[in-house]
C-alpha cells in the first residue's frame, strides 16, 4: 500500500513534465512581445508621433507596471487567483492591443518609398503632395494627413527647424510637406466645426494632439492588462519548484525567454519585409496576438503551486533595508537604475537611427535577435569571467563600460547591417550586468529574501530607470537629435564607470577577506579553540580529580 502511494506520488509531481511547460509557455509568451514590443516605438513614429510623446508614452507605460505589477501580483496570491489572472493577461492583452490599428496616420510615411521604388519617376527630384482629410468616425473626426507622390512639383525648405527630422531617403519630401501641412492645420484651427471635437475638451488639439491622448489611452490600458502575467507567472512556478526541491530548474526559464524573443523579432522582421506593401505594420499586432492566444493552452496546464501558509507582507520592506544599510547594495542599485535609462533610450530610438539609415524591419528584427542570443552564449562564461576577474563587481564595471562602448557605437551608425558588432556588445554587457546583480543579491540578501531583492534590482531598471530613461531620450531627441542622445549616454556611463571603478577599489579588499579568506580562517580558528577550551576544561577536571583524591588519600 506504501509503495503504491509513493509511485502515485512521484507520478503526481512530474519534474520533467513541468519543465516542458514552463519552457513551452515562456517561449511562446516572448516570442509574441518580441513580435510588437521592440518595434512599438517605431509605429509611434508611423502615426507622426514626435519624440517627446514617444517618450511620454513609454514613461506612462513602465510607470503604470512599477506600481501595478507588484500590487497585481499580491493580490492574485491572496484570493488564489493566479491561473485566472495569467489566462486573462494573455487573452485581453491580445485583444486591446488591435485597437491601435483603427488609427490611421497623423503623420509621414517615410517608407512609402519602398513600394513605389519599382514603379518608373520622370524625375526623383520633383514631387506632389496632396493631402486628404480622413474621418475615423462620427465620434473621433480629426483631420489626419496622409501622403501621396506624384510628378512636377518643386521642393520647399522646412521652417520648423525645431521638429524632429529623419534623415532618411524621403527627407527633402517630408521637409515640403510638414511646410504645407503646417499651413493647411493653421488654417483649419481659425475654422469653425463642431464635428472636430475629441470628447469635448479636446475640441482646442490638433489631429497630433489628439492622436497622442488616444494612444496613450489604449496604451495604459494595454498596459493595465498585460503586466500582471510575468510575476503571477513566476510567483506561481517558483513555489512549485521549491515545493519539490527543483528550484535551481526553474532558474533555467531565463534561457528559452531570450531564444524566444530573438525567434519573435527576427521572424516578424521577416515577415513585415516581405508583406509591407500589403499589409504595412500590421503583421507585427497580429503576430503578438496570435502568439498570446497560442501561449493560452500552456498556460491552463501551468503547474502552479499555492502554499498553506502565507508570504510575509514585509517581504519589499526587508529588501529596501537591506539595499539602504549595505553601501556596495546602493552603489548597485544606482548602476541598475542609470543602465535601466540608458537601455530604454535605445530600445525607445534606436530603429529610427536604423530607418534614418535606409534599415528595413528585416535589419531589425536580425540585429534585436542577435542581442538576444549573445546574451544567451554569455551564460556559460560568466563564471569563468568571474574567476578570472575574482570578483563580480568587477564584472559590473566591464558591463557599464561595454554599454557606453554600445551608445557610441550606435551614434555612428553608417548603414544598415553596421549596428550589428553593438548588438552583441550590447548581450554581453546586458548578460554581464544581471549576473553580476544577481550574485550582488546573493551576498547582501537575508535567507529567504534573495528572490525579493532581485526583484527589487530588477524594478528599478526595467521600470523606474526606464520610465525616466524614455522620459528624458524624448526631450533630447526632440530637442538635440538621436545621435546627441546616444553621444550624451555613451559620456555618462563612462564617467560613472570610473565612478563605480574607484568605489570598489576602497572596498573590495576589505570585502574579499570577509567572504574568503577570513571566513576560512574563522572557521579554523573557531574549530581550534573549541577542541582547545574543550582539551583544557578535560585536563583541569582531571588534575582537579587527582589533587582531591590524592589529598583525601593523604589526610590519615
Amino acid at each position: 500500500m506504501l509503495k503504491h502511494g509513493a509511485m502515485h506520488k512521484n507520478k503526481q509531481w512530474n519534474v520533467k513534465g513541468a519543465m516542458r511547460l514552463a519552457d513551452a509557455f515562456h517561449f511562446l509568451h516572448s516570442c509574441g512581445s518580441g513580435c510588437l514590443l521592440p518595434f512599438l516605438t517605431l509605429f509611434f513614429r508611423h502615426l507622426g508621433l514626435t519624440p517627446t510623446m514617444t517618450g511620454l508614452i513609454m514613461a506612462s507605460k513602465h510607470l503604470l507596471a512599477l506600481v501595478w505589477r507588484p500590487i497585481s501580483s499580491v493580490l492574485a496570491r491572496q484570493y488564489d487567483k493566479r491561473r485566472t489572472v495569467i489566462v486573462g493577461s494573455l487573452v485581453s492583452s491580445a485583444l486591446v492591443v488591435l485597437i491601435l490599428l483603427l488609427f490611421p496616420s497623423a503623420g509621414l510615411e517615410g517608407e512609402s518609398g519602398r513600394c513605389n521604388a519599382s514603379q518608373p519617376s520622370p524625375s526623383p527630384t520633383q514631387n506632389i503632395v496632396q493631402f486628404t482629410t480622413l474621418h475615423i468616425s462620427p465620434q473621433f473626426n480629426a483631420t489626419v494627413y496622409s501622403v501621396e507622390r506624384t510628378a512636377d512639383v518643386t521642393e520647399q525648405p522646412n521652417e520648423d527647424n525645431t521638429e524632429y527630422t529623419p534623415t532618411h531617403a524621403t527627407s527633402n519630401t517630408t521637409r515640403s510637406v510638414r511646410g504645407v501641412r503646417s499651413l493647411k492645420k493653421s488654417s483649419h484651427q481659425h475654422e469653425e466645426n463642431p464635428r472636430a471635437e475629441f470628447l469635448g475638451s479636446l475640441k482646442v488639439m490638433d489631429a497630433q494632439h489628439q492622436m497622442f491622448f488616444l494612444v496613450l489611452i489604449v496604451i495604459g490600458f494595454w498596459e493595465f492588462t498585460a503586466v500582471p502575467l510575468e510575476w503571477t507567472t513566476d510567483d506561481g512556478l517558483h513555489e512549485y519548484f521549491d515545493f519539490i526541491d527543483a528550484t535551481d530548474r526553474h532558474r533555467g526559464v531565463k534561457v528559452w525567454k531570450h531564444l524566444g524573443a530573438a525567434v519573435g523579432s527576427a521572424g516578424v522582421g521577416i515577415l513585415v519585409t516581405s508583406l509591407f506593401c500589403l499589409t504595412g505594420t500590421m503583421a507585427e499586432f497580429y503576430s503578438y496576438s496570435v502568439l498570446m492566444l497560442l501561449t493560452v493552452p500552456a498556460a491552463a496546464f501551468l503547474p502552479l503551486y499555492l502554499r498553506k501558509r502565507e508570504r510575509p507582507t514585509r517581504g519589499v520592506f526587508k529588501a529596501l533595508q537591506v539595499v539602504h544599510g549595505n553601501s556596495q547594495a546602493l552603489l548597485g542599485a544606482v548602476t541598475v537604475v542609470l543602465t535601466g535609462m540608458t537601455s530604454s533610450a535605445v530600445s525607445d530610438f534606436l530603429l529610427w537611427q536604423m530607418q534614418d539609415h535606409d534599415a528595413t524591419e528585416f535589419h531589425m528584427g536580425v540585429s534585436l535577435a542577435l542581442a538576444n542570443i549573445a546574451q544567451v552564449c554569455f551564460t556559460p562564461l560568466n563564471g569563468r569571467l568571474v574567476r578570472f576577474l575574482k570578483y563580480h563587481g568587477w564584472l559590473l564595471v566591464l558591463a557599464v563600460v561595454s554599454l557606453s562602448l554600445q551608445c557610441l557605437y550606435y551614434s555612428f551608425l553608417w548603414g544598415p547591417w553596421a549596428v550589428i558588432p553593438a548588438q552583441i556588445l550590447a548581450g554581453f554587457g546586458t548578460g554581464a550586468l544581471w549576473w553580476s546583480v544577481a550574485s550582488q543579491c546573493e551576498d547582501v540578501a537575508t535567507p529567504g529574501t534573495e528572490k525579493t531583492v532581485l526583484r527589487l534590482f530588477e524594478a528599478l531598471s526595467l521600470e523606474l530607470g526606464a520610465g525616466l530613461g524614455s522620459l528624458t531620450s524624448g526631450f533630447v531627441v526632440q530637442k538635440f537629435g538621436v545621435k546627441v542622445l546616444f553621444q550624451g549616454t555613451a559620456v555618462i556611463l563612462a564617467l560613472w564607470s570610473v565612478v563605480v571603478l574607484t568605489l570598489l577599489k576602497w572596498k573590495i579588499p576589505r570585502q574579499r577577506r570577509i567572504n574568503y579568506s577570513r571566513l576560512l580562517a574563522d572557521a579554523s580558528e573557531m574549530s581550534e579553540s573549541e577542541s582547545d577550551q574543550e582539551k583544557d576544561w578535560m585536563e583541569t577536571a582531571l588534575e582537579g580529580s587527582r589533587q582531591n583524591n590524592k589529598w583525601t588519600i593523604d589526610k590519615p
